[in-house]
């Protein structure tokens, strides 16, 4: 198609250049007109419209921002394509600006917002692209924009709260692994060649220290290259279906690891299920976005058996608690709600339950990190010190 350059007045009087592809003049008149845009010229160029990069990444605030945003000139009754350029004029972040102009052209040229959403998979989840249909056809599309905000909103402090609670036992232990590094790599030859001046039998301890220093030294490139096989190895496996249940199997069972990451899957289940099922979306389609959301296998295959015992007549409480993932209180609760009607109120209160579950273990296992990372550095950079200072003592005393 051709590329057509023209110049307009906004409703506050300023003027308007910018190129755009379309079939006829005619066609660039008319969605100029539909931007509530005065048409001053319209001309013919071989001038490409400026293109958005094509790669970029969006945060979920942004996303939150841009969903409220919407809602709100929404539920003002400004039209979705004028909502959407208002929108692209404040973005300032290049990637986002143009996603959102092809947004509105798509939806210019007769998309609905769901499936121009849909184009951009990798920064409208599955689970935003549903809500948004659902509350096209339902007319409540300024409802579940603030819904998505809501949920969006979150589910990102739930993650904030795990990633914050991981930061500190984190760059601790990275500190105790490279201090001891240091000290085993460079701090303990030293050592090691004032004790072959001296003379003498050394020390167990310090012995076996010096040995172990040796070792380390002589095959430090082997360990570098044994350490970044292992971790090819691992994201390759981890990749497949299997390698993940695996993986997840495993990390749900580590005694306090395995607690939390179970809570959070569970709070992320309910939180996402009862968003759905409020929106309108069919329970059958909320399954499998759900699933695939779920962020572990275990959960994602026990959804997926739910989906299939649906389809077959059964109700959802039961498949649940035949998977063994989720807690009788949780499969009880949705029971509850399936009997009385009010499944979005029972899921919301369970997430609410669990997401405070998830307050309390993280600042428990904080609380309980920090001695145990306290005795880990004193026993292990203690242990190296007390090593290397044995033989000074021991000739002090022959002095």
């Amino acid at each position: 198609m051709p590329y057509f350059r023209y110049v307009a007045k906004d409703q506050e009087g300023k003027t308007v250049t910018a190129t755009l592809e379309a079939k006829n003049k005619t066609s660039v008149v008319d969605l100029l007109r539909k931007r509530t845009l005065i048409v001053i010229s319209v001309d013919e160029t071989k001038e490409k419209a400026a293109k958005a990069p094509r790669s970029g990444s969006v945060k979920t605030d942004d996303l939150v921002i841009f969903s409220r945003q919407l809602a709100t000139m929404v539920d003002s009754g400004i039209p979705l394509v004028q909502a959407l350029d208002v929108l692209a004029e404040q973005i300032e972040k290049p990637f986002f600006k143009g996603v959102v102009i092809n947004l509105r052209d798509d939806i210019e040229t007769g998309s609905s917002l769901s499936d121009a959403l849909g184009h951009h998979a990798k920064i409208f989840s599955n689970l935003f692209v549903n809500m948004v249909r659902a509350g096209e056809s339902s007319g409540m599309l300024d409802d579940i924009l603030e819904r998505v905000a809501e949920y969006l909103e979150k589910a990102s402090a739930l993650q904030r709260k795990v990633k914050s609670s991981l930061v500190y036992p984190a760059l601790v232990v990275s500190m105790a692994i490279i201090i001891t590094s240091l000290l085993i790599l460079k701090v303990v030859p030293t050592f090691k060649g004032i004790f072959d001046s001296l003379g003498g039998e050394l020390p167990k301890l310090t012995q076996v220290l010096i040995n172990f220093s040796d070792f380390c030294r002589a095959y430090f490139l082997h360990m570098i290259i044994g350490i970044v096989a292992f971790l090819v190895i691992y994201k390759k496996v981890t990749s497949t279906p299997k390698g993940r249940l695996k993986r997840d199997k495993v990390l749900l069972r580590l005694p306090i690891f395995g607690l939390l990451l179970r809570k959070v899957a569970i709070a992320r289940f309910s939180r996402t299920l009862a968003t759905l099922v409020k929106s309108g979306v069919p329970i059958l389609n909320s399954l499998e976005i759900v699933a695939s959301t779920s962020g572990n296998k275990v959960i994602e295959m026990a959804v997926d058996q739910v989906r299939n015992n649906i389809r077959e007549g059964e109700n959802i409480a039961e498949p649940l608690a035949r998977s063994g993932v989720f807690p009788p209180m949780v499969t009880r609760m949705i029971q509850v709600g399936e009997q009385t009607g009010e499944l979005e109120k029972m899921l919301s209160k369970i997430a609410d339950f669990y997401e405070e579950q998830v307050d309390v273990a993280v600042g428990s296992l904080t609380s309980l990190i920090e001695p145990l990372i306290i005795v880990f550095l004193g026993v292990v950079v203690g242990g190296i010190v007390a090593a290397m200072f044995l033989p000074i003592f021991k000739i002090t005393q022959m002095l």
